[in-house]
């Protein structure tokens, strides 16, 4: 039996949008915990799909003993305060002092940048390794739209990363990671090879679901998986974080370095041959309205992806909205809009008033808010558990939540931001996705794994959002020279 220290550090960074990530951030819960010490670990994530969640349950079935640190996460948003990284990284550090282990296992976004870092991650586990030592084996779980350097890989003996967008095996990822674990515990050794591509792939032509191109891709690498080189993996990255570092990458761990290399190559190649592939079409809300005004019946959604919080972006743009009520549209939600105050001031009116308040359009520069009146009907606490395969078994904490309604158009209403990817979100305020002809949800991806099934068509929507989905509309300063914008 194996003594593991446990611990997560998660945050996504969209360096392009304003806000930064305070402390208070990564304490307070959304979809997934607050920041969390020692055994409260546990029950905190137990049967989550999480990593550390698929980490734990496949090591302590396996005997050994699990030791947890810490484990924390923001919302996707704005670079991290240096003042919250160094806290969180102080409270690691104390943790690990003089803590006789085996192995440590750390569940890590891998795309993290903070006031003063470009790789916070490398930072890290620089530092803990100066606590620990350069020996302990540490495996690490990272998102699928992490960005790989090289301190990550000089710093881990394995890093292993979701293969699916929708993240759908985030608690399978912490399996793998597990399994790589118990092998070098076992005493085998794995040598790493990894490349960086030179292009940006923007968020909503990530998804693995469907044969390309990122799909086929992740069937292309888990073919060159074998018992010597068992980790095989394409890493798309995030294309928000303007850092030297950004790109794709590919990663492969085997037990010997000709097998590693052979590997990436092949891997690279079929990723350069589909590099154009990574692309799709963007519509503009009365565009998207135009095309489906054709259409008759059947049931649309349309994926307001540049005001996804799961991309950093505020979670309450209205240009979707107020397209929706202009052309007078009818049997339509709009989900999750975040607007703290209104919430507040409906959970005070209650169900069945009317509350004439201005609605979101207040996080992002150009955006307007909704007007009323406004229909209050279903209250929430925001305290709902994740149903669908990406949210499975998360416990929610919202804040309070309201259903209101305005010439046809219903609109889900939270208190703190999260992407519309789970129908319990819905069902918390008595709703049934099912019920609307249009659904207009706060996501890029996500949302597909538990909505898709619903929709006789999806149609991506280019509205108000820090979640910029046609990179060439951006700015960027800092990529490494050579970096194509797809």
């Amino acid at each position: 039996m194996a003594r593991i220290g446990v611990l997560g550090f998660l945050h996504e960074t969209n360096t392009f949008a304003p806000d930064v990530t305070g402390l208070d951030r990564f304490e307070e819960a959304d979809a997934w915990p607050g920041l969390t010490e020692g055994d409260a670990i546990f029950e905190a994530t137990r049967d989550m799909n999480l990593a550390v969640s698929g980490f734990i349950s496949a090591m302590q079935a396996a005997g050994h003993e699990i030791v947890p640190l810490l484990w924390c996460s923001a919302n996707p948003s704005g670079p991290v305060a240096d003042a919250a990284f160094e806290a969180v990284t102080a409270r690691i550090e104390t943790h690990l002092q003089g803590l006789p282990l085996d192995g440590l296992f750390l569940d890590l976004h891998g795309s993290m940048v903070t006031q003063s870092l470009d790789d916070a991650e490398g930072e890290l586990l620089r530092r803990l390794r100066a606590v620990t030592g350069p020996e302990l084996p540490y495996v690490a779980a990272l998102d699928f739209h992490a960005i790989v350097t090289q301190a990550m890989v000089d710093q881990t003996q394995a890093m292993v990363a979701y293969h699916s967008y929708p993240h759908v095996d985030m608690a399978d990822t912490g399996a793998r990671a597990a399994r790589m674990m118990q092998r070098l515990l076992a005493g085998e050794t794995f040598f790493a090879a990894w490349r960086k591509l030179d292009f940006l792939v923007s968020m909503p032509w990530q998804s693995t679901l469907g044969d390309e191109p990122a799909g086929a891709l992740m069937a292309a690498a888990r073919s060159l998986e074998t018992e010597d080189c068992p980790e095989v993996q394409f890493i798309p990255g995030f294309p928000l974080s303007d850092t030297p570092e950004s790109g794709p990458a590919v990663l492969v761990y085997a037990r010997v370095p000709a097998r590693a290399n052979h590997a990436v190559q092949v891997l690279v190649q079929a990723i350069e041959a589909r590099r154009t592939a990574f692309s799709g079409r963007l519509y503009a809300p009365d565009k998207a309205l135009d095309a489906l005004a054709d259409r008759g019946t059947g049931r649309f959604i349309l994926a307001d992806t540049q005001d996804n919080p799961g991309g950093g972006a505020a979670g309450d743009t209205t240009g979707v909205l107020r397209a929706l009520l202009d052309r007078k549209v009818r049997q339509a939600c709009v989900a999750v809009l975040c607007d703290a105050d209104f919430a507040r001031a409906a959970h005070a009116l209650g169900v069945g008033a009317r509350i004439d308040l201005p609605l979101g359009g207040r996080g992002f520069p150009g955006d307007e808010p909704a007007t009323g009146p406004f229909e209050i009907l279903a209250l929430g606490d925001g305290r709902l558990v994740g149903t669908g395969p990406f949210y499975l078994g998360c416990r929610m904490d919202l804040g309070p939540m309201v259903r209101v309604r305005r010439d046809g158009v219903d609109i889900l209403v939270s208190s703190r931001k999260q992407q519309a990817a789970d129908q319990a979100m819905f069902r918390h305020l008595g709703a049934d996705p099912r019920d609307y002809r249009m659904l207009v949800l706060k996501s890029s991806v996500h949302f597909r794994a538990d909505f898709a099934a619903l929709a006789d068509e999806i149609l991506m929507i280019k509205a108000p959002g820090a979640n910029t989905a046609d990179l060439h509309d951006l700015r960027f300063k800092r990529l490494r020279p050579g970096v194509e914008i797809r």
